[in-house]
């Protein structure tokens, strides 16, 4: 693949998605990138990386040409970070199999080593699919002689790039940014919940899938950047098993630095680090908090699109879902911080004071200050059986038409196996022109299409909600 840059005289931003990239990108007052930065990547939820690379590459004044082993990249994602370079043109060459080096060597002449005592011979290659060979004496075959042997510079061993650059000044240094990907990271929370607090733990895994770097520095970003055509393919990423190795280290190891970069988050993790194929690095992200947290069992019905419906049968089983709810007001340790989404493990300690899973959820990215929530599953000793009680209709006739009018009844019925008292949180939701007319218990507000019902439920005993609704349409 060819990529052309017109002018070799000035340096431009590349087009399309670079262009939101490269704000993401740090600028050097000086211009020049100190030559101790060797690799820096930015790894995305998606799969993505940006790769930023220094390499020791001499580059001279004016216009010069190199060859560089970057491995597998975008090529049309390739450009110069340095203001004082300039790339002209750009040829990527991903193929490595032996058919690709044969294309590329037709005309080329091959030796071969036949094992027979007077040694290796020499053939000239014709042609590929099928291979053609002139042998010395001016024969043609369509055969392989011998064992086929490759000199280094016939031989393409993994993704290289030639360019064409012009650079203001020379330079000890070649820095180049381009996309790749192969990897990607995700955050897994524990919490631990005791005496109505919530100790918060939060470690970033890195699964690599088909990239190698060596001593890299490394930022995770998190946040929504659009992908566009031209882009590398996204792919699933299978994460590797993390050895009890890998989590020892992590706990050991210092947390990563958080800052806001445009509308995303980056964290930068500490030190320099190897990804390799087939392993899964675990960092900290931050270190441990502790914060109140409360409880609320909730019945919730699937909210109608419109009006209200008339329900067959004998009413149905709803699941009592569990809700944890982590305070992050301002000024705490865990409130003034992002939450980059991930999967979050709720954990409760027995009367021997072990730990037990106890619920599991997932949160999206939430901004520093917002409170948590966490859907963590069903109650076991706590049931919800709901049932519609009445359903009627009329007609309204007016100016503005014909409306229907509709007035439904219903009760839930709840019931406690456990040896305390619980409140559960009944919720009706509906879409239109409705309202809740009468009711055991009062109703709140909580918006245009959702009110709530606070039910207390003793101890091994049960309670009943009854309401009437209204709605228009």
């Amino acid at each position: 693949m060819t990529v052309r840059r017109p002018d070799g005289r000035t340096a431009r931003r590349a087009a399309g998605v670079l262009g939101a990239v490269v704000s993401l990108l740090a600028v050097w007052p000086s211009g020049r990138l100190p030559a101790q930065q060797q690799t820096s990547l930015t790894i995305y939820n998606d799969g993505r990386l940006l790769v930023r690379r220094t390499l020791p590459v001499p580059v001279p004044k004016g216009t010069s040409t190199h060859r560089l082993a970057l491995g597998p990249l975008e090529a049309s994602t390739l450009f110069s970070v340095d203001p004082a370079v300039a790339l002209i043109e750009a040829r990527y060459d991903s193929d490595v199999s032996e058919q690709s080096v044969l294309r590329r060597s037709v005309g080329k002449r091959f030796e071969f080593h036949t094992g027979y005592p007077f040694g290796p011979l020499t053939a000239t290659l014709l042609g590929v699919e099928p291979e053609r060979w002139r042998l010395d004496d001016g024969s043609i075959v369509f055969y392989r002689p011998g064992q086929l042997r490759y000199t280094e510079d016939m031989a393409v061993t993994q993704p290289t790039v030639e360019l064409r650059i012009h650079a203001a000044d020379a330079s000890k240094t070649l820095a180049l940014a381009y996309f790749t990907s192969g990897a990607s990271w995700q955050v897994s929370y524990n919490v631990v919940l005791d005496a109505g607090k919530a100790r918060v733990e939060g470690t970033a895994a890195i699964p690599v899938q088909r990239i190698q770097f060596d001593s890299a520095e490394v930022q995770l970003l998190a946040g929504s950047v659009r992908g566009v055509a031209g882009l590398p393919v996204r792919e699933m990423v299978v994460t590797g098993a993390v050895s009890a190795e890998d989590r020892l280290a992590a706990r050991a190891a210092p947390v990563a630095t958080e800052e806001r970069v445009g509308e995303v988050h980056v964290y930068s993790l500490p030190g320099r680090w190897s990804l390799a194929p087939g392993t899964t690095s675990v960092l900290p992200l931050f270190e441990p908090a502790t914060t109140g947290v409360s409880r609320e069992y909730v019945v919730r019905r699937p909210q109608l699109f419109y009006g209200i419906e008339q329900e067959p049968g004998e009413g149905a089983d709803i699941p009592v879902a569990i809700h944890y709810t982590l305070d992050r007001r301002r000024g705490s340790a865990f409130g003034d911080r992002p939450v980059p989404a991930g999967a979050v493990r709720i954990f409760e300690r027995d009367r021997e004071r072990r730990l037990q899973l106890v619920g599991e959820a997932i949160v999206q990215h939430t901004p520093a200050g917002k409170e948590l929530e966490l859907r963590a599953g069903a109650a076991f000793d706590l049931t919800a059986r709901r049932r519609q009680t009445e359903y009627t209709t009329e007609r309204d006739s007016s100016a503005a038409g014909v409306r229907i009018r509709a007035t439904a009844g219903y009760d839930v019925a709840l019931t406690n196996a456990r040896d305390s008292a619980v409140t559960v949180s009944v919720y009706e939701q509906r879409a239109g022109e409705w309202s809740v007319i009468a009711s055991s218990v009062p109703p709140e507000k909580v918006s245009a299409t959702v009110a709530r019902f606070r039910v207390a439920v003793p101890a091994r005993g049960s309670a009943t909600l009854t309401y009437r609704i209204r709605a228009v349409w």
